[in-house]
């Protein structure tokens, strides 16, 4: 990618394009923000490094490209994590500025920032790079901070100290000090006082004299002055204000060229430096990168299909499904997704929430072909703008949707009645782990369960699908789940509750074997403190060709959480009924099930019915009798562990049911079984009412089932369940 770099005359910023390049990338250009004033060495800004901005003009000269310069109008208009255009705010000043890059070089498609810790600053560049259609690139992101200020020194960065202000940091000791000279000091302030050895505390700031992009020209910094804003006898803070400087030819060398650098600019003007000037923060307009239109709630159109829903019957946190029933009225990809998510949205609505209150969307497709199709349409619903509070997770699957006589879409949603929930939405392409672009996040955190997006085995610098077939993108979809989890503070080792491994079909049974190897030998690398459960799912295909995609749910502990719910489970106990008298306990019974507790707080169960089981332990010969008689087998089992932990049917969040196409039972027919089953399950024992809507949804597969080596279970279900 063509790629402007964002330079504030710091270290970071500097050796972020140098990574830029390790990837692939090229630099074709740099922005840089500084004080309307050119005496002020710095402002009170929350986004800009502007102390040394006077040196910065030479960057142009240095690296022989052109550098893009614009005066801060804005101020700081609003401080809260988050950001939408606010008219006065600095932020505005970045847009106007690489709006301006990208319009006089129309080869750029990404930024590069040097953000290591601070989502203040991340978000905000990653808003303007949406509103631009622009890529944000953060290779720092998350990196270790002694680790990353050493890779600096090592590569040939030279810089200096312009600002200190924290304990330890002496302006008349360490100003002007070059970070080479400082690295040992730095990480013993780490040790003494939790200091942040790249500065990204505000500790200090460093600007930049000499780097491997320097090709054509160093900095010398020929005269200076220290100024002591605040001689505070603890942390006192000071300045390095520039007076003098040059710049210092290097030998041109054999790798330098200009062939092919201008990228559509005119050559005569590289390394010269653009004002950008023109348009004030009173008037910049939102043009770039219109948002999506909402779509209109037109439910004439969608009481013509032959839409069905599904919800379960939980009041705070609940989940909704929408299909399309019958495939012969199915028109493409794009309207079926449309028609489901204007069901959806008038379900949601008529409950009195909105999108905002979706925690996580399942989308499910029958072509994987028809991504970016099925992906314009959910925008239209689905936006940063109408989920103040975060865009929900994701995952996306192509399912034999056809062979189920189903349509081209199926969506399920998580919906909540509060605002609790927690997302980590990056969208900058880094070093940390796959980017989402686009309004979905890698995971939601709400009530204590962390919903995470699926996971590829993404090489997250390249978002590329790493080597080493099926196994290979297990392990690296694991290592990227696991950062994703450290973001916030827990681990898929130790608190996993649930695994669901989806596997492509191209995956063979030997691939499975392997899978499942692999995925034990990472997991039992430490102790673990719950259980989780395993499902693994064969699906005709996964994003981007992939072989696997891995989705985890963990239990991330809310130490404010003191609700007390003993008095409550106790008048819950597991009583023998006559809807389950007919079933004998036996040891297959148990052997069927795998349960994941979490301190009388989460309930996770997945129950298989194999296909041994299937055809020995149910012997009846009408095939309907058969599966009814598995429907009804199966929802005793699931009742009896719930009551047995203390959970009712109240408490289930979801209930998925797969099935394999290959069982010759259409979709309806097996819908129909177990409504039936579940409505004489709520008339006999009076622990469930009967609704006009099922509270389970069917998911058609090609196979499902607890083992990656044998995934041919008849029947297999996946239920959650949770206090409230």
């Amino acid at each position: 990618m063509k790629v402007v770099g964002l330079v504030s005359g710091g270290k970071d910023s500097c050796f972020a394009m140098m990574k830029c390049l390790q990837y692939g990338h090229e630099v074709v250009a740099l922005a840089n923000l500084l004080p309307a004033n050119d005496s002020v060495d710095e402002l009170d800004s929350y986004m800009y490094q502007t102390v040394g901005h006077q040196i910065v003009v030479s960057y142009a000269n240095c690296m022989g490209v052109p550098l893009f310069r614009r005066r801060i109008q804005g101020s700081t208009r609003r401080h809260d994590l988050s950001y939408n255009m606010t008219t006065g705010d600095e932020v505005e000043d970045m847009f106007i500025l690489l709006k301006e890059v990208k319009k006089q070089i129309p080869s750029v498609t990404a930024v590069s920032s040097g953000a290591i810790a601070s989502d203040y600053q991340r978000l905000r560049v990653e808003n303007v790079c949406s509103r631009l259609g622009l890529i944000s690139l953060a290779y720092l992101w998350k990196l270790d901070q002694s680790l990353l200020l050493q890779q600096m020194i090592e590569t040939g960065i030279v810089a200096i100290t312009v600002k200190v202000a924290a304990i330890g940091l002496d302006p008349s000791k360490h100003l002007g000090k070059e970070m080479s000279y400082l690295w040992s000091h730095l990480l013993k302030l780490n040790e003494l006082y939790g200091s942040n050895v790249c500065g990204e505390g505000g500790e200090y700031e460093t600007l930049t004299l000499d780097c491997p992009l320097f090709k054509y020209a160093r900095i010398v910094l020929d005269e200076f002055q220290l100024v002591l804003h605040d001689s505070n006898s603890i942390a006192p803070v000071g300045i390095l204000h520039p007076v003098s400087f040059h710049c210092e030819d290097k030998p041109k060398s054999d790798s330098v060229s200009d062939t092919n650098r201008s990228n559509g600019f005119c050559l005569e003007n590289m390394g010269s430096v653009i004002e950008v000037q023109n348009e004030s923060l009173e008037t910049v307009e939102n043009k770039c990168h219109p948002s999506h239109s909402h779509v209109p709630l037109d439910l004439s159109q969608v009481k013509t299909r032959k839409l069905h829903t599904s919800r379960t019957r939980k009041d705070n946190t609940f989940s909704i499904s929408c299909w399309l029933q019958d495939s012969e009225t199915s028109v493409d990809v794009k309207e079926d997704l449309k028609m489901i998510l204007l069901k959806i949205e008038s379900e949601v609505n008529e409950a009195g929430f909105s999108w905002e209150n979706v925690v996580y969307i399942h989308l499910y497709i029958s072509d994987m072909n028809m991504f970016g199709v099925a992906n314009e349409t959910y925008v239209d619903f689905i936006t940063q703008e109408k989920c103040r509070f975060g865009v929900p997770s994701r995952s996306t699957i192509e399912l034999p949707l056809s062979e189920a006589g189903l349509g081209r879409a199926y969506v399920e949603i998580l919906v909540t009645n509060d605002q609790s929930k927690k997302v980590l939405h990056v969208q900058s392409i880094s070093s940390w782990a796959p980017s989402c672009i686009g309004p979905y996040s890698q995971a939601t955190l709400h009530k204590e369960i962390l919903h995470m997006a699926g996971q590829l085995g993404f090489d997250p610098p390249t978002m590329t699908l790493c080597g080493g077939g099926p196994t290979g993108e297990l392990e690296q979809a694991l290592v990227n789940s696991e950062a994703i989890a450290k973001s916030f503070n827990c681990s898929i080792m130790t608190s996993a509750i649930l695994f669901v491994i989806y596997c492509s079909k191209s995956t063979s049974k030997l691939d499975r074997i392997s899978l499942q190897e692999k995925q034990n030998s990472f997991l039992n690398q430490t102790k673990r403190l719950l259980d989780p459960v395993f499902l693994y799912v064969l699906v005709p295909d996964l994003p981007k060709r992939a072989f696997v995609e891995v989705k985890p749910m963990l239990f991330v502990e809310d130490n404010n959480n003191n609700t007390e719910t003993e008095e409550v489970v106790n008048d819950l106990k597991y009583e023998e009924n006559h809807f389950d008298s007919c079933f004998k306990p036996e040891k297959w019974h148990d052997e069927c099930v795998q349960t994941c507790l979490v301190r009388d707080r989460i309930c996770a169960v997945v129950l298989s019915i194999t296909s041994e089981i299937f055809n020995t332990c149910f012997n009846v010969d009408n095939a309907e009798e058969k599966m009814g008689k598995v429907a009804k087998f199966c929802i005793y089992r699931l009742d009896k562990v719930l009551l047995q932990n203390y959970y009712s049917w109240d408490d289930v969040t979801n209930l998925r049911i797969y099935f394999p196409t290959s069982s010759n039972i259409s979709h309806e027919k097996l819908s129909f079984i177990f409504k039936t089953r579940f409505d004489e399950f709520a008339e006999t024992t009076k622990r469930l009412k009967i609704c006009d809507e099922p509270i389970f949804n069917i998911v058609p597969v090609i196979g499902a089932g607890s083992c990656a080596t044998s995934i041919d279970d008849i029947i297999t279900c996946e239920l959650l369940a949770r206090k409230s």
